[in-house]
């Protein structure tokens, strides 16, 4: 948690709760597990159904408040003070990224405390990313927040089917997002059951990256691929994240019965997420940002 995060879709990650329930194969190997167990913050783990989560302290809750301060300073100015952002001066996001802020087993005070931490700062961007996107509508508590993105995590065809309508039906923010992150299998974008998905404003599009004693999982670059072009098609901003630490990439054409099905990147890659774009086929190289 802190001012600048290596997540390169937010500007800062910032917690108000630590821990979660695994309800999806993405969960797998979930970074943000790792590091509850590493770290035992409050001296324990935080991490399972009726598991009690752990609250940050004061002056985590104080810190968006600073960055609220400094965001409209920038806005003010038109130059941004940190130069590792890629984004616009005055375009200041907030991750929440060891929690789920539609998690069941958060006390509603820890909601209601988090929404009006969010009233409280209009200049910052919340991105409020979710596996449970069907608890947004009864967590709200209702009225307009427009400086609040919505976003739904969605990992192959089966979630995207179920979980992106669900996410077109929430109102009363400002932008919907979906995290394909880990990425475990292709999505056909123009054939999710009743979703018309030109109200989707963002896509991330991201590799599974090792933790630990976990392994990841492959990422075909074709799934990327095809995101990339969907979504320079319909005009919804393309982002993406990291190819992860298992990337492969089909070879296209005919193969001879010796060659392997999938050519891995692997080896070419030298960060150990794959979240170098400098590393990567140009035409993956796409960051973008809804304007």
């Amino acid at each position: 948690m802190g001012d600048r995060t290596a997540i390169s879709w937010t500007r800062s990650s910032w917690n108000g709760w630590i821990g979660c329930t695994e309800v999806s194969p993405g969960c797998d190997a979930c970074y943000a597990r790792q590091l509850d167990s590493r770290h035992r913050y409050g001296g324990t783990t935080h991490w399972g159904a009726g598991v009690p989560r752990h609250r940050t302290g004061g002056d985590a809750w104080k810190r968006p408040l600073k960055w609220n301060g400094q965001c409209a300073l920038e806005r003010a100015s038109g130059k941004c003070a940190d130069s590792t952002w890629h984004g616009a001066p005055g375009f200041w996001p907030v991750f929440p990224s060891l929690c789920d802020p539609f998690d069941n087993e958060v006390a509603p005070e820890w909601h209601g405390d988090l929404w009006r931490l969010i009233r409280a700062t209009p200049n910052l961007t919340w991105l409020l990313l979710t596996k449970r996107i069907g608890n947004v509508q009864k967590m709200h508590p209702g009225g307009v927040y427009s400086n609040v993105w919505i976003g739904a995590s969605v990992v192959n065809q089966e979630e995207a089917n179920r979980d992106i309508p669900k996410l077109l039906a929430v109102s009363g923010f400002a932008r919907r997002f979906v995290s394909y992150e880990p990425a475990l299998g292709p999505i056909d974008w123009g054939y999710i059951s009743g979703a018309d998905l030109s109200g989707i404003d963002q896509i991330i599009i991201g590799g599974e990256s090792n933790q630990g004693s976990q392994k990841a999982r492959r990422f075909d670059l074709a799934w990327a691929r095809a995101t990339v072009s969907f979504c320079q098609r319909r005009g919804i901003a393309c982002f993406v994240k990291q190819l992860g630490s298992h990337p492969v990439e089909v070879p296209t054409g005919r193969r001879a019965p010796w060659e392997p099905a999938g050519t891995t990147w692997k080896r070419l890659l030298k960060h150990r997420a794959g979240a170098d774009p400098a590393e990567w086929p140009a035409d993956l190289m796409v960051q973008e940002f809804p304007r």
